[in-house]
């Protein structure tokens, strides 16, 4: 199916839904309820349907809702199916005066998102009054929303489930008494980004790669030629600070970004395999970091890292061999 907005009719979120707190254990934190039983908790993530694990306690929500973090970024719609534990700052949508399907309130969440990405962060809260007062424009039948339609749009999304040639049980062991520590700059040759305003870009097919942590930092394409090569890693030091991403293609890194070139002095041809795997250890840096400290260059450039080792150098070939056995890693 094809959407054409052009008859689209604004709504708002306050005459449609309720808003308020998920109900949580608040005397609870994320590692003390992610103790491996199957219920799961939402937390204020933009990322795994903001599900940060899964508990043995009681559900404290019956789902079929929608939930969003009133602390982070404008991307942390999400569609909840099964009951869950809610947690502090995670706001639920109950619908009032009609029931929603599943379908269009999968409808609504990428309606939702679209709406809010990039209006809202650390600095400037996404609040429920906020989205109360939202106005979304959805399809509309005799002056009401076009039930029918979402329900048929979702409908039409076909896919093909991802499938795998590799098992979980061919996976590499992890053997941490074999990592050293190595200086992030003796590593790579860190450049900055470049800042280019909104007013300025142009049209284009040129990744433009910002500090985001969502679509691999790709926040638009712009006409613009590229700034820095492929075969490379971005790193965000402002903005969502630490968000870490191999970039295959020539690409234009914003000035919030950092991008890694590996040095030849590593004695072997940098590729996929190597970058997600190091992409994955840089992640890990992130809570060092935040909206009031900020990554900058000479931080990172000294920043050191935990990597697996053979003779005190770095093991690429095992990093590589460990990323290739991982399940789903014919797929990258």
């Amino acid at each position: 199916m094809r959407i054409d907005a052009s008859n689209w009719k604004p709504f708002i979120i306050s005459e449609m839904f309720d808003i308020h707190p998920t109900k949580a254990y608040s005397n609870l934190s994320k590692d003390e309820l992610d103790d491996g039983g199957l219920t799961p908790f939402v937390v204020n993530s933009a990322e795994n349907n903001g599900i940060g694990g899964y508990s043995t306690l009681k559900p404290t929500e019956s789902g079929g809702i929608i939930t969003f973090s009133d602390t982070t970024d404008g991307n942390t719609f999400f569609y909840q199916p099964k009951p869950f534990i809610g947690f502090a700052h995670v706001q639920g949508m109950y619908p009032i005066k009609r029931n929603w399907s599943e379908n269009e309130l999968l409808f609504l969440v990428a309606i939702l998102t679209f709406v809010n990405y990039g209006r809202y962060n650390y600095g400037r809260k996404m609040t429920r009054d906020n989205i109360l007062n939202t106005k979304v424009l959805l399809p509309v039948i005799q002056d009401e929303p076009d039930w029918i339609f979402m329900d048929k749009y979702i409908k039409s999304l076909h896919y093909k489930t991802v499938t795998t040639k590799i098992k979980g049980s061919k996976a590499v062991e992890i053997k941490f008494d074999k990592w050293e520590q190595y200086t992030l700059g003796d590593l790579f040759e860190i450049k900055k980004g470049k800042r280019l305003t909104s007013e300025d870009q142009t049209e284009g097919s040129t990744p433009y790669v910002g500090a985001i942590d969502s679509n691999n930092g790709i926040s638009n394409h712009i006409g613009q030629a590229s700034t820095h090569k492929g075969n490379t890693i971005s790193l965000s030091y402002n903005g969502s600070v630490g968000e870490a991403f191999y970039q295959p293609n020539p690409f234009w890194a914003t000035d919030d970004v950092n991008v890694l070139y590996f040095k030849k002095e590593n004695g072997i041809e940098f590729n996929k395999y190597i970058a997600l795997f190091i992409c994955a250890v840089l992640k890990e840096e992130k809570y060092r970091y935040c909206y009031g400290r900020k990554w900058v260059l000479e931080a990172m450039r000294e920043t050191k890292i935990f990597l697996p080792s053979n003779n005190h150098s770095p093991d690429w070939q095992w990093m590589e061999n460990y990323i290739k056995s991982l399940p789903y890693s014919d797929r990258i």
